[in-house]
């Protein structure tokens, strides 16, 4: 592993590109962010962690989380460490009591704990030199362009009824997040909370 210095970092956000899913890992304060490239399943864990988003039943990183409670143990911070070939190392940091613990960990795994507990990141300097890729040559969807012409109704007096029709789509959007959920189509799910934290 890696025995560079590692800069405090954040889960920037999680993008489907033309190569799969990516998840960016940006330090802080810094105009680059590091595409690590996982699985569908792996991404929707990231971002329920997230978003928060309650489940019915513990998906593995709840489980994982779970037994670590019972057990005492904390998480003190999550690393990602290295990146060999094409692929990216990570690794768990844990403590119980005065002892403390370093666990290999794949780079998914580790980010959907990190999602979840809301944990320190770190990536080493290497890393964001070999991988990192400037922020503003990333692409993103902006949903929100709908909604300033919304905004602009409301402005001109034809939005008297528009806090009502929200609460109506709002009503909607949380049956389709259950069913969502209850489905276990986590990526829809994403999708329907953001919607419903833009109203």
């Amino acid at each position: 592993m890696s025995n560079g210095m590692l800069v405090e970092a954040e889960i920037w956000t999680v993008a489907r590109t033309d190569k799969g899913n990516a998840v960016l890992v940006k330090p802080l304060g810094s105009e680059r962010a590091v595409p690590i490239f996982i699985g569908q399943l792996e991404a929707q864990s990231i971002l329920i962690g997230l978003g928060n988003v309650p489940m019915p039943r513990p998906l593995t990183h709840d489980l994982f989380i779970s037994v670590m409670e019972k057990v005492n143990v904390t998480v003190e911070r999550v690393e990602i460490t290295d990146l060999k070939d094409g692929t990216f190392y990570a690794r768990i940091l844990l403590k119980q009591g005065m002892k403390k613990l370093s666990i290999d960990s794949r780079p998914s795994d580790a980010l959907g704990i990190a999602a979840r507990l809301r944990c320190p990141l770190f990536i080493a300097e290497t890393v964001v030199d070999e991988a990192g890729v400037a922020i503003n040559l990333i692409t993103e969807e902006e949903p929100e362009m709908q909604l300033e012409g919304e905004g602009e109704a409301e402005a001109e007096g034809e939005g008297e009824s528009e806090p009502e029709e929200m609460s109506d789509e709002k009503a909607i959007l949380e049956e389709q997040l259950q069913k969502a959920i209850e489905e276990e189509n986590y990526e829809e799910a994403a999708r329907i909370r953001d919607r419903m934290n833009e109203l």
